[in-house]
């Protein structure tokens, strides 16, 4: 399992459309955007790290009211045991017509020495 993954999974729950660094489509009023931004291994046991801690920030593009569906968001994340360590808003954009909202969110996995993916 990855943060990827799992947010992928969430965004169809909610019904957002997603795509990972640039939406390559035309977009629609409401997307959202993956952007990973760090893998870290934080806690080990015996010189091997235990667990991986990936973080991504999740952009949200809105032309309408963005609020409403930042909190389904926020709490759906919460709710599927993510850490949120930032949430702010970057602005409008003039040029397309769009709100930029940011989460930065976070999860521990379980690290297998012997697993690739």
């Amino acid at each position: 399992m990855s943060i990827l993954s799992e947010i992928n999974t969430l965004s169809n729950i909610c019904d957002i459309p997603i795509e990972t660094g640039v939406f390559s489509d035309n977009p629609p009023d409401i997307y959202l955007v993956a952007t990973p931004l760090v893998d870290l291994f934080e806690v080990y046991a015996d010189n091997l790290p235990e667990y991986e801690v990936q973080e991504l920030r999740l952009s949200l593009f809105s032309k309408g009211n963005y609020i409403k569906i930042k909190n389904t968001l926020t709490r759906t994340l919460l709710g599927a045991g993510f850490t949120i360590t930032d949430m702010r808003y970057l602005g409008h954009e003039d040029d397309t017509g769009y709100h930029h909202y940011a989460l930065d969110v976070a999860k521990s996995y379980k690290f297998k020495l012997d697993k690739e993916d």
